[in-house]
């Protein structure tokens, strides 16, 4: 016995070395080495804001509903970039898309460089009624306040296309030339899907057989106390982003009244399924996750590192933790949401139809069609129609060794070599997954600093960015641009 406690211990404190020595030494600092950081270039601060706010000023909103549709504040928009970036408009090209969307194209001198693609939305989403009190400043007032740019677009995603539009008047006043032609897509409406913008806008260029050397849009940002384990910012640049479906459940029956009922309701019979459906989860996959950690795992704390590099054996462990945060078990699997009910008109009328809507957002390497196969299986009920609507396939994975992933790295880190890199999966929809035609190498960044409790602004209340903010969002969109153009 004695010689199996001795064994025993033996093996545990081997085991116990080779875990503490994986933590110490798994992960390698594969950062940019900074060697020549970016001289910021000169920007007349009063000037640059007072261009966003006008921007913010227009109530270019998405609706889920076209009807609402306000074609006047997409044109009133259009005169604005007319009018306050004038020599982009003298010398790149512009073709405005379905009558709302628009497309830059500043020429290159060398045919043999493939275009870049810069990307933004000029449509914002609506304000809540039920909230619309709760705003501190009016979401279309554009009010500069303490260092703080308030209103609907200040983050998603006006940010984009008036900074893109800065950078590229700033190049021009300066008369560089550009090598490599530059493009930018700027759709209206990303927040309803993009169908009607961001992919006609890619349709068009696919008839001009238009191939971009990269693609950027928004959907990446530079988190503060967002990832586990790790105090230091992280700039996160998106490498693919989720798809979605909603399937509808329908089920029909006979009515009548409720004082007579059959067994099994309509509603009783889609509660049924739908309890099958919460308790048939999709498979986890960590790959993701694991890709982020292989950039910044030796920057965390050992409590993250130590089971993070040891995977093969606390896998399971991880796994579970990661399930218990909605955000982060949102990171590594398809995500189901029941989000929609329909049955009876009134408490005492059977319904004879009974419907639910479950919406899911789906991993790349998860399908529409085996989300739905997946869903049948664990429903097994014929009584229950399932039909899907509303489809976007996951993204592909675009590459972290291209030159347009190397570039944005680089750039930031050149900017502020205090941010550290890593590649992420974007959970939303962007106007970049239209683009996979045109490019196998697609990201999704802006230089934009959120934590836990800025990014619920996102669509929220109290959209805001600070002035700094907005100032480096310039300073990197510059940056791009500028190197892009330079081949």
């Amino acid at each position: 016995m004695k010689k199996i406690i001795i064994s025993f211990a033996v093996l545990l404190l081997i085991l116990c070395g080779l875990l503490f020595y994986r933590a110490s030494s798994f992960f390698e600092n594969k950062q940019y080495v900074v060697d020549t950081p970016i001289i910021p270039v000169t920007v007349d601060e009063q000037a640059v804001l007072s261009r966003f706010t006008k921007a913010i000023q227009i109530p270019t909103i998405s609706y889920d509903d076209r009807n609402h549709f306000d074609q006047s504040a997409f044109l009133a928009f259009q005169d604005y970039l007319k009018e306050n970036f004038p020599l982009v408009h003298e010398q790149a090209e512009l073709e405005v898309i379905n009558d709302y969307s628009l497309l830059y194209h500043l020429k290159g001198s060398d045919p043999s460089l493939q275009p870049a693609l810069f990307m933004g939305h000029m449509d914002v989403v609506p304000v809540d009624e039920a909230t619309a009190s709760q705003w501190e400043q009016a979401p279309f007032s554009g009010k500069v306040i303490d260092g703080t740019i308030w209103g609907r677009g200040t983050i998603d995603d006006k940010i984009s296309v008036v900074a893109l539009m800065e950078s590229m008047e700033m190049l021009l006043e300066q008369n560089i030339q550009p090598k490599r032609s530059i493009y930018y897509a700027f759709g209206h409406d990303e927040e309803a899907g993009g169908k009607e913008g961001a992919r006609k806008i890619a349709d068009f260029l696919a008839t001009k057989n238009v191939e971009f050397e990269f693609v950027l849009d928004e959907g990446g940002v530079v988190t503060q106390d967002m990832l586990p384990g790790i105090t230091e910012p992280v700039a996160v640049i998106g490498i693919a982003e989720k798809g979605f479906v909603n399937l509808r459940l329908t089920v029909n029956a006979p009515g009548g009244h409720s004082s007579q009922p059959p067994e099994h309701t309509a509603a009783g019979i889609l509660a049924q399924a739908i309890v099958k459906v919460e308790a048939n989860p999709f498979a986890t996959d960590m790959r993701f996750i694991q890709d982020t950690f292989n950039h910044i795992g030796f920057a965390t704390d050992l409590a993250t590192r130590l089971p993070m590099s040891n995977l093969w054996l606390f896998s399971p462990a991880v796994e579970s933790m990661m399930l218990k945060s909605p955000s982060s078990a949102a990171s590594i699997r398809t995500t189901t949401a029941v989000t929609m009910l329909k049955g009876s008109s009134k408490s005492n009328i059977l319904p004879t139809e009974a419907q639910a809507v479950v919406n899911f957002r789906i991993l790349p390497g998860d399908t529409v069609d085996s989300v739905t196969q997946h869903i049948t299986r664990a429903i097994d009920d014929t009584r229950v129609n399932i039909e899907a609507f509303m489809t976007n396939e996951a993204s592909p994975v675009s590459s972290t060794e291209s030159y347009g992933y190397k570039l944005i790295e680089q750039t930031i880190r050149r900017l502020d070599q205090n941010l550290l890199v890593a590649p992420y999966l974007v959970q939303g929809g962007t106007d970049a997954s239209h683009f996979y035609g045109l490019s196998d190498n697609v990201y999704r960044f802006m230089m934009v600093r959120l934590n836990p409790k800025t990014m619920k602004r996102f669509h929220g209340v109290n959209e805001q960015i600070s002035v700094k903010d907005y100032i480096q969002a310039i300073q990197f969109y510059y940056a791009m641009v500028e190197q892009a153009a330079q081949g």
